[in-house]
């Protein structure tokens, strides 16, 4: 009885462990095939951009970003970016999918004066944008160091501060007549402060 069965038993246990490798090969090729698409798909997703700097009427810039952003949006441009670093007058920067996709974002703006004509290395305006990052923590009275303009290096004493306008007023200890200078407050570093100034007194 036992001689009989087995043979008849085995083959539906042989054709169940089959049915169960197939299954099992089955999933692992699908595996490599979806890992295969996902990094097909992968470079699609990836976007080449380019910055372009945009010439502007001084003192304009804000009003040309509003114009340009919402060329953007209804021209349905590859605009990433708009860019206005502290200090800088007369050009903001956009990032962009094409040069034809900044010309026409700018077209036709009024206080727009064009596109330069090559295009900007992130690098050279990193510096620009990582100052705006900054906390800026300033007080009267402080002792700071001018590090852009024609003062650059200078040493001053802060007399005023105007935090709508992101100004400071300074006057430099160097100078034989104390004349008050208006800076950006990206321009100066503070250095010394009142406080430390008296704890080094008493």
């Amino acid at each position: 009885m036992n001689m009989e069965k087995t043979p008849e038993d085995k083959p539906e246990e042989v054709e169940e462990e089959k049915k169960e490798e197939t299954a099992e090969e089955k999933e692992v090729e699908e595996t490599p095939k979806e890992e295969a698409k996902e990094e097909e798909e992968k470079p699609k997703e990836e976007i080449t951009t380019t910055i372009f700097a945009l010439r502007t009427t001084a003192n304009r810039e804000d009003q040309v970003m509003d114009f340009l952003s919402s060329n953007a949006v209804k021209k349905k441009l590859e605009v990433y970016s708009v860019i206005r670093p502290h200090g800088m007058r007369g050009y903001i920067f956009l990032e962009a999918g094409s040069r034809s996709d900044a010309e026409q974002a700018a077209l036709g703006i009024p206080y727009a004066r064009g596109i330069l004509p090559e295009p900007v290395n992130y690098k050279e305006i990193e510096h620009m944008l990582e100052q705006v990052k900054k906390d800026v923590n300033i007080r009267k009275n402080d002792v700071v160091e001018i590090i852009s303009g024609p003062f650059k290096r200078e040493k001053a004493k802060i007399i005023r501060i105007d935090k709508t306008k992101e100004e400071v007023v300074v006057e430099l200890f160097e100078a034989a007549v104390p004349i008050p200078i208006t800076l950006k407050m990206d321009a100066v570093k503070v250095i010394r402060r009142e406080s430390e100034e008296e704890e080094e007194k008493a």
